[in-house]
């Protein structure tokens, strides 16, 4: 039998033991990060590269940190509605996503000027904003929102019409068209179109069914939401292209301020290498939603430089105007966007 003092020494090592292994297994409790988009599961290589861009960053940031950092991925809009991830982040209620920052506009109006038409016309220009004044306010405006950028993305959008082909202004008189911002629909507005806005990820069905005659949206989305099986015409982006959007990879500055300064900067640094990856996936995407409609039989056209700068005056009669009148520091916004070149 054993005796009393042995059993209270061998009960105390055991407990000694445990204290010493509490600290150390608590440490390695890994933090979960749920990251939410709109766009659909890539199954390889040659799906939606905007999910494989988060998938990438995901996989990367949780082997950099040695699996302190592990991360749910919620595509197609799985974990909450498309428009409501702006204000989720804001509010800590979210804590990563990739989403076009002109979402926010209703919420944050500053960041319309992420999709102001003919204000970027290359994604070289748009990337350049990144250290740029414009750059450096969207982080400070965002900052101020509870919002930090950790990967800029930039694409490229075309049209997809089911009634003719969309290239100068006066192709777009009398449609039913969608968007994607404020001032983009104020463009079209002033071009004669009717407009209806709507998150891309319902672009599909308001086509079918007649409740949209033409979308503007990037190259990419016009393929995933496979658009090209009832549109009759296509203006690709992979030439010129008015419509520029700013997609970025986002995530809760609260959630990044509690991190450690090693996991912040393992999220910033491998966000930043995702950059290229992410512009060169924009272009092939341009090319390959001209092959895409093509194939589908759409009659399939560019913009040029002349039906380019014929948007750009409707642009500034109308969205630029309201952008620099109804804006806080509109004005000076949109002077620092221009001065990228």
């Amino acid at each position: 039998m054993i005796s009393k003092t042995k059993r209270q020494l061998t009960l105390a090592a055991v407990a000694a033991a445990f204290a010493c292994t509490l600290p150390s297994a608590y440490a390695q409790t890994p933090r979960v990060i749920k990251i939410s988009h709109q766009f659909p599961a890539a199954s390889n290589e040659e799906g939606d590269f905007r999910d494989r861009l988060v998938r990438r960053f995901a996989a990367e940031v949780e082997k950099q940190s040695k699996g302190s950092l592990k991360f749910e991925i919620y595509p197609g809009s799985s974990l909450m509605k498309t428009n409501s991830q702006i204000g989720a982040l804001r509010k800590s209620a979210l804590d990563m996503s990739l989403v076009p920052l002109a979402y926010g506009g209703g919420e944050i109006p500053e960041v319309n000027i992420t999709l102001m038409p003919t204000v970027v016309s290359s994604y070289e220009q748009g990337m350049r904003w990144k250290t740029a004044p414009i750059g450096k306010e969207l982080d400070r405006i965002l900052a101020d929102k509870n919002i930090k950028i950790v990967t800029w993305v930039w694409q490229a959008g075309g049209i997809a019409s089911t009634k003719r082909a969309v290239v100068s202004p006066e192709d777009a008189k009398g449609l039913k068209f969608r968007g994607g911002s404020k001032e983009m629909d104020q463009m079209l507005k002033g071009a004669g179109a009717a407009v209806t806005g709507m998150p891309s990820s319902e672009i599909y069905s308001a086509m079918q069914s007649g409740v949209l005659d033409a979308a503007l949206t990037s190259s990419t989305s016009l393929i995933s939401f496979r658009l090209q099986e009832f549109t009759k015409f296509a203006t690709s982006a992979r030439n010129k292209s008015f419509w520029f959007m700013f997609e970025p990879l986002l995530i809760s500055k609260g959630l990044y301020d509690s991190l450690t300064p090693d996991q912040q900067k393992i999220i910033s640094e491998v966000g930043a290498s995702l950059e290229k990856f992410g512009v060169e996936e924009a272009k092939k995407d341009d090319q390959r939603m001209a092959e895409v409609f093509a194939k589908a039989g759409a009659k399939v056209v560019d913009m040029d430089d002349k039906a380019f700068m014929a948007w750009r005056g409707v642009a500034e009669q109308t969205a630029f105007k309201d952008f620099s009148e109804n804006i806080k520091n509109g004005r000076a916004l949109l002077d620092m966007a221009l001065a990228v070149k």
